[in-house]
């Protein structure tokens, strides 16, 4: 009569009937209050109302097995319960929510009115995760589901291997929980998991993204070679990953193409780049880690250079093994060796390389430098006189004969009074200008003239004036 809405009134009468032990007089009552949900893949457990049912029939369980204690239930309670388990439900649970006519209860109520985030948790409260993981894959429920209501509690109360297992007996292959499986571990990997991470990439015998994981192991929070020097079984690992990769690739190439797997996949040239870039990566981290642990070392830097990084990384630790040996010769054959591998400019490395050693006043040895260089193989003509040139132009104050021994070293005369031009020492100019070729001497002279008059070096003018 007075226009209110009779919801609530039925959800007390209702529950009044529950708490009657009157289960089926109370589902009659709930059945024109409680609605099932519109979208039963939302990401909660459904309307409050059905959530005050659900709770109350967990807190008042009553222990009525119909196998062995009927003569405790009342003919209501046997009623509802024949009626409950003539359900079309997927599965049934073995112990007490199969035998338990609250629990039997609970699962009419979560079915009718529940998403299935509700009703996998239901089931995961109660140990039933096989039942919770049929219900997941029946229904197509979307990964944020299999999230929340199953992997989150498995992993946070130690039952990741029961999970494993469940989902390895239910379809050995795992392709039906790809999908799944691939969301987790990204849900992982943005919550930094990464322990639990590679536990179940190995667990998926995903290799290609373990040995990424193994990457990070090895790479992470290493502040100097001498840690990653403790940190090389991580190395091993991704190896052991990437060839057991490799055996599979092999053993699957003559058989009929599979079905698109969720496995990360990879050509066999791929890996076997992977394999030569972690062997390298090893090579460099004793090398490094004995330097460091020698006190050899003197570079310093807010990042550790590893070859799992961009090119410019790369040239870094190119650079570092370079700089960081007894010698230059020391470290360049492994630094050679990443240059060639990973095709990076190799001139750029040798002139930063001939930049640190200026600053750390190693005159000779950039001359080293310029014999492996020269000694390489693979060096263009002018590759050593070039990083002389490099370094005169950013360094003016190198001693006078460090100087002098630098420039005897270059290969082309040109070059030679180009860069004591640069360093204004006129006089060598002119000397080895008036060695070359007549008309090109008068054209190198006339030049050393013009910049003596320029700088008022009125000797060194006198002296060209006189010669031409």
């Amino acid at each position: 009569k007075s226009g209110l809405d009779p919801g609530g009134a039925w959800h007390a009468w209702g529950m009044a009937c529950l708490k009657a032990g009157n289960l089926s007089s109370a589902r009659e009552k709930f059945n024109r209050c409680l609605k099932p949900p519109m979208d039963l893949n939302q990401l909660n457990h459904g309307s409050r109302l059905v959530q005050d049912v659900i709770q109350y029939l967990e807190s008042t369980v009553k222990p009525i097995l119909i196998t062995d204690d009927d003569y405790f239930a009342t003919l209501r309670e046997l009623e509802a319960t024949l009626r409950t388990r003539s359900l079309s439900l997927e599965m049934m649970c073995e112990g007490k929510i199969q035998h338990n006519s609250y629990y039997q209860e609970c699962l009419f109520y979560l079915h009718s009115y529940g998403t299935n985030l509700a009703v996998i948790s239901f089931y995961m409260r109660h140990d039933c995760m096989r039942e919770a993981l049929l219900h997941l894959l029946n229904k197509e429920s979307p990964s944020e589901v299999f999230i929340e209501g199953i992997f989150v509690p498995s992993y946070e109360s130690g039952k990741l291997h029961m999970l494993e297992n469940l989902l390895e007996t239910i379809d050995p292959g795992l392709e039906s929980w790809g999908v799944y499986l691939i969301a987790a571990c990204k849900y992982l990997q943005r919550k930094n998991y990464y322990h639990i991470l590679y536990e179940l990439q190995q667990f998926m015998k995903d290799h290609v993204r373990a040995a990424m994981t193994c990457i990070r192991f090895f790479t992470h929070g290493a502040k100097s070679y001498a840690e990653l020097g403790g940190k090389q079984t991580w190395l091993l690992k991704i190896k052991d990953h990437l060839k057991v990769y490799l055996q599979e690739v092999s053993r699957n190439s003559g058989r009929k193409k599979m079905a698109c797997t969720f496995r990360k996949k990879m050509s066999a040239t791929d890996v076997s780049r992977h394999i030569n870039t972690v062997d390298l990566q090893m090579e460099v981290t004793k090398f490094l880690h004995r330097c460091e642990s020698s006190g050899i070392s003197q570079m310093t830097g807010s990042s550790l250079p590893t070859l799992f990084g961009n090119n410019n990384m790369k040239m870094d630790v190119a650079c570092k093994v370079m700089l960081e040996g007894k010698n230059i010769e020391e470290g360049f054959g492994i630094a050679f060796r990443v240059l060639q591998d990973f095709q990076l400019e190799a001139t750029e490395v040798y002139n930063r390389v001939a930049k640190q050693l200026v600053k750390q006043q190693k005159y000779s040895e950039i001359r080293q430098l310029l014999k492996c260089v020269n000694e390489s193989g693979v060096a263009a003509k002018n590759d050593g006189d070039n990083i002389i040139l490099n370094c005169l132009n950013e360094f003016k104050n190198i001693p006078s004969e460090d100087l002098d021994n630098l420039i005897q070293d270059m290969d082309s005369d040109e070059n030679k009074i180009q860069a004591y031009v640069m360093c204004n020492k006129l006089r060598s100019a002119y000397l080895v200008s008036v060695r070359q070729e007549k008309t090109r001497a008068v054209q190198l002279v006339q030049h050393v003239r013009q910049l003596a008059e320029s700088s008022r070096d009125d000797i060194v003018k006198a002296i060209c004036t006189q010669w031409l």
